[in-house]
């Protein structure tokens, strides 16, 4: 274990070192949700859309999924495995990239917007799969978010991968939950 922890260590500091002026409030900005909103609201029109009177299940679904995957990451492992974000590891003082003193929470394992997002994309994949080019703009979306959190220097990869993880599992739950109520509720209409 240990000797994963210092390949994670060192995977991060050559990722962090990749970095410019120009880009670091791009980062900052990629990293915060408040610019995704036209994203999340196209999203919505999409769903609604497609959906029309049942675009409760798909939205209840993302709903779901956000927050199994948020509060799993956030919730349960950061306070569980108590681990450092690399802005705060002593061990890596000085050797961190860090844009306009921003450093996080104490705790970054596991991601929380790489689980965010990869669940999102996951989910919309699902439900979208026959577009197959815009749900892979998604996922780049969330792999462009969750590397921002490597160049702020508030994450290691390890954390990133785990909330990938997260996301798609809990995209998975979210969908799988949201089909199962459409049929029960498809089975209660065609009863009535």
């Amino acid at each position: 274990m240990e000797h994963l922890i210092e390949l994670d260590k060192k995977f991060f500091l050559l990722l962090n070192s990749l970095h410019s002026e120009e880009l670091d409030q791009v980062m900052m900005y990629i990293s915060q949700t408040i610019i995704w909103v036209p994203l999340y609201l196209l999203l919505l029109f999409l769903i609604l859309r497609k959906y029309r009177n049942d675009s409760w299940l798909p939205l209840l679904g993302i709903l779901i999924t956000i927050v199994i995957a948020d509060q799993f990451a956030s919730g349960v492992l950061k306070p569980i495995t108590q681990r450092l974000r690399p802005s705060r590891e002593p061990s890596l003082e000085g050797l961190v990239h860090i844009v306009n003193g921003y450093k996080g929470g104490k705790y970054g394992f596991a991601s929380s917007h790489a689980a965010n997002t990869f669940g999102l994309a996951t989910f919309i994949w699902l439900i979208f799969r026959e577009n197959l080019k815009w749900c892979l703009l998604l996922f780049i979306w969330a792999a462009v978010v969750s590397y921002s959190r490597i160049y702020l220097g508030v994450h290691y990869p390890g954390d990133i991968v785990a909330g990938i993880l997260i996301g798609v599992l809990a995209a998975f739950a979210g969908f799988k939950f949201t089909q199962w109520l459409g049929n029960i509720t498809k089975r209660k209409n065609s009863v009535t």
